[in-house]
């Protein structure tokens, strides 16, 4: 599975250089965090990385223990204010970088506290690779679902006790993440899910017992699955096969729904790198908030 998710961002990528606009923005944070681009994840397209503005929010990295270990995550929320929606932010295979911090800035200037927490950190910092196959190899294919769906466990409490509404919860993800959504609206205290490309079937191992597909007819909230027509590593029958496992379950998961956009490829979302289609993005994104909306997030 895990080596699956390698293939569909790999399919996104394409050889070059970060540019120098991508290297200044890699900071101080970067150790905990992975903010600035994540060098594993060049070229950095810089003439489409959105920039939002931390203006009237309060944003940054902050932390919460799970198990004994301190998990760093990046929150952004309007500033001075509580009762707040929630939305957990799941990371790329790449890490909480300047793509995710920002996402999550996005969802504070509509109105939510979206947190993303860093799931790799007990087993390494992901800044640190330039190589996607040694990242995977080294690094992702090392951490347990188990582990993920306690950390955000974590994160949903830490958002609580912080300024968030407990009663609206949401989660959305992209790619490893994606998949990490679809896995979390069948384990956690969610409403309503948004999972951006993520893979659907697998194998099963020890790390990873369970995907999307096994567990679609018992999901306890509806996901809004955005996928590319043109994605190398997720097929459309694996669509139609989800499509299938929900209509068999929950009602939850029967009002689960799905959007293709033709000729997206993986990572249509990902402003900053050269798989970025700008329509399918926005559209995506307008089709995520509402979703949200409609379903008490």
């Amino acid at each position: 599975m895990l080596t699956e998710d390698l293939h569909s961002d790999a399919q996104a990528l394409l050889p070059g250089r970060t540019t120098a606009a991508g290297a200044t923005r890699r900071t101080a944070l970067q150790a905990a965090l992975g903010l600035g681009y994540a060098a594993a994840a060049a070229p950095v397209m810089a003439q489409t990385a959105i920039a939002t503005p931390a203006d009237g929010l309060t944003a940054g990295e902050v932390s919460y223990t799970v198990g004994g270990f301190k998990v760093p995550a990046y929150r952004a929320a309007p500033a001075g204010k509580t009762g707040l929606p929630v939305v957990l932010v799941v990371q790329e295979i790449f890490g909480v970088h300047e793509y995710i911090a920002d996402t999550c800035r996005r969802f504070a200037k509509a109105g939510y506290l979206a947190i993303a927490p860093q799931f790799y950190a007990r087993q390494g910092d992901a800044a640190q690779y330039t190589d996607i196959a040694k990242l995977m190899a080294e690094l992702v294919a090392k951490v347990p679902d188990a582990q993920v769906m306690a950390d955000l466990d974590g994160a949903v409490q830490w958002a609580t006790a912080n300024g968030g509404d407990a009663a609206r919860v949401g989660i959305t993800g992209f790619c490893w993440g994606g998949r990490i959504t679809w896995l979390y609206a069948a384990h956690g205290p969610v409403k309503a899910g948004v999972a951006w490309y993520g893979r659907l079937v697998g194998q099963a191992s020890e790390l990873t017992p369970k995907h999307p597909v096994d567990i679609a007819p018992i999901l306890k909230a509806p996901v809004l699955g955005l996928y590319g027509e043109k994605d190398g590593g997720i097929p459309l029958d694996t669509v139609d096969k989800m499509k299938a496992a929900l209509a068999q379950g929950s009602p939850q998961a029967r009002a689960s729904q799905f959007v293709v956009y033709p000729d997206a490829p993986h990572a249509f979302h990902a402003d900053y790198r050269p798989s970025y289609r700008k329509d399918a993005a926005e559209d995506g994104w307008k089709r995520a908030l509402a979703w949200f909306k409609q379903h008490g997030v």
